[in-house]
């Protein structure tokens, strides 16, 4: 399989950017956890980080990147949005809003640019892995890069 061919939309913005990455492929042909894909790749729990979907009462969708092994706080993000209150998005919607499919959702190029909250935990590292944008692959790239590449923040957010 050539290169250009493993390039996801996520790629893709870093490069246009000028982000430093890099990516690491596995297999995969469903959905795993975080935490598996962390033990199957030997990455350090501590660095790899999910991307999760929600729904605010007001409709608006957003999006926080937390460590695999932690929960996303609702009331806590919530607040962070300026939200009441904030529901996960159901995992039939997750295709639909993100253009991503679960397992594959990544802050960087979904379908529509959404509010993005990165846990504070990120802040003194140096790199994270975070999805690469489908089933599979993982991008190791600074926090800092990531909050660019998502226009995010970071905040509290877990619980």
């Amino acid at each position: 399989m050539s290169k250009k061919e493993l390039k996801t939309n996520a790629m893709r913005i870093l490069e246009k950017h000028k982000i430093p990455y890099e990516y690491q492929t596995y297999e995969c042909d469903e959905f795993i956890d975080g935490i598996t894909i962390a033990d199957k790749m030997n990455l350090p729990h501590d660095r790899v980080y999910k991307t999760l979907v929600t729904t605010g009462k007001s409709g608006e969708h957003y999006v926080f990147v937390i460590p695999i092994e932690a929960e996303l706080h609702l009331k806590k993000a919530a607040k962070v949005v300026g939200e009441k209150s904030l529901d996960m998005l159901p995992v039939k919607e997750i295709t639909a809003v993100t253009g991503y499919i679960r397992g594959g959702c990544t802050a960087i190029g979904m379908k529509k640019a959404f509010s993005t909250v990165i846990d504070e935990t990120v802040e003194n590292l140096d790199y994270i892995y975070v999805s690469g944008g489908k089933l599979g692959m993982q991008l190791k790239l600074s926090p800092q890069d990531l909050k660019k590449a998502a226009n995010a923040q970071y905040a509290d957010i877990i619980v």
